[in-house]
């Protein structure tokens, strides 16, 4: 088990007087110094009207980040608040370890709660209750090194989306022909690498929906379907046929220039600041069903059994006001129409042209949120040894599906 990390955004302003401080503790799995720059500003402004409050912000990895939480809580030592993955969100939810957030925010002077885009919110209400506050609602992107495909003498995925040529099929051939150019490097790598292990479905998902298909819907489970198989099958004859997808047990890292493709949200944007090649973002490729953009949210939740529950209801509200809801643009977009529909969103991230922001947009519109549901952690643990021995050279790929779907289906 991977070890905690805690990052301390010491916000502990002078005041007349001696200091009386009270503690925030807020989880969250970025451990990125721009990300946390960003939040440490942001609870100093909150330190203005609170000159005797810290806040404390601890970084779980996000691998181990749900199962770490879960033990805070059940050992008795609960953060006060902290970030919530969309898809664990209704077990949380249901378990009653998570505050209604509609009074403190409806209390809020100038908070516009009307201004939250209601799509947007979907996954974290039920009827008027606001379980949690999304504060990224951030499409999956491809990023692309620019670098790679000049030296290969293929056209940019973005090249290809504005020619409406951007689909699975030019997926699998592009990835193919920049493996077979860049002697020891691959096409394409999985989110942040982890693909096989805690992103499968930010692996699986894209391809699935692009193909018509669905994970799970209704209390039946899609796996086993023939569009979601053809979208699985895909991707198996890319990482051991065409070898062009970095295989179980690699490491290709496009960050660090191994790999020409991967998929990704815009807070990944600042690992690029230095990098030492040309890059930039595309849509997902289309498929049978059309363009299918698949967005991730995160939201901000207050623990039931936290100490300062009415202080972590304010401190929500202040980091996720119109103001903050526009600096934290720039890495996690915004669930607030008057931001997203701004210039000032367009033009967020420094390290992003505002023509291919234009695209986050667009998906962010258009898209739908990775697949949750109240028994998450139980549908995860049960599908992860089938998904496994999905990724075998002599897989048999729907017979994989069936077991997944036969594994899952009493929690669906």
């Amino acid at each position: 088990m991977k070890s905690l990390f805690v990052t301390t955004a010491a916000v502990s302003l002078l005041a007349a007087g001696p200091l009386s401080a009270e503690e925030l503790r807020f989880t969250l799995w970025t451990g990125n110094d721009a990300h946390l720059a960003m939040f440490n500003a942001i609870a100093e402004g909150f330190a203005e009207t609170h000159p005797d409050v810290k806040v404390v912000y601890e970084t779980i990895p996000a691998a181990d980040y749900t199962q770490k939480l879960t033990f805070q809580l059940a050992g008795g030592n609960p953060p006060d608040l902290g970030w919530m993955f969309e898809d664990v969100t209704p077990g949380f939810a249901e378990a009653g370890v998570i505050e209604d957030l509609r009074p403190a925010l409806e209390a809020t002077d100038g908070y516009d709660l009307a201004d939250f885009s209601e799509p947007a919110m979907g996954l974290w209400t039920d009827g008027e209750v606001i379980n949690g506050l999304p504060f990224s609602t951030s499409p999956f992107m491809i990023y692309y090194n620019k670098d790679m495909f000049d030296a290969a003498g293929l056209e940019t995925p973005a090249e290809l989306a504005e020619k409406g040529e951007w689909d699975m099929e030019k997926f699998q051939e592009v990835a193919a022909a920049l493996t077979a150019a860049n002697d020891g490097k691959w096409g394409f790598e999985f989110k942040d690498g982890q693909g096989y292990d805690s992103r499968i479905m930010h692996a699986l998902m894209p391809p699935i929906r692009a193909y018509g298909g669905f994970a799970w819907q209704d209390g039946e489970c899609g796996f086993n379907k023939s569009e979601a198989v053809a979208a699985v099958t895909q991707l198996h004859d890319m990482v051991f046929n065409d070898k062009s997808i970095v295989p179980p047990g690699e490491v290709g890292d496009f960050f660090s220039g191994n790999s020409a493709m991967t998929i990704n949200q815009i807070s990944r944007a600042s690992r690029l600041a230095d990098a030492g090649f040309e890059w930039g973002i595309a849509p997902l490729p289309t498929g049978p069903a059309g363009a299918s953009p698949v967005i991730g949210q995160a939201g901000i939740v207050v623990f039931s059994q936290g100490e300062q529950k009415d202080l972590a209801k304010e401190f929500i509200a202040y980091m996720t006001n119109p103001e903050n809801s526009e600096t934290m643009s720039q890495f996690f977009p915004p669930a607030r129409k008057s931001v997203l529909e701004s210039d000032t969103f367009i033009e967020a991230n420094k390290l992003i042209s505002p023509e291919q922001m234009a695209y986050v947009s667009e998906a962010i519109e258009e898209g739908r949120v990775l697949p949750s549901h109240a028994n998450y952690a139980q549908i995860y643990a049960a599908m992860k040894p089938r998904m496994d021995a999905l990724w075998r050279a002599d897989a048999d790929v729907p017979a994989a599906l069936e077991a997944v779907c036969a594994s899952i289906e009493n929690q669906l």
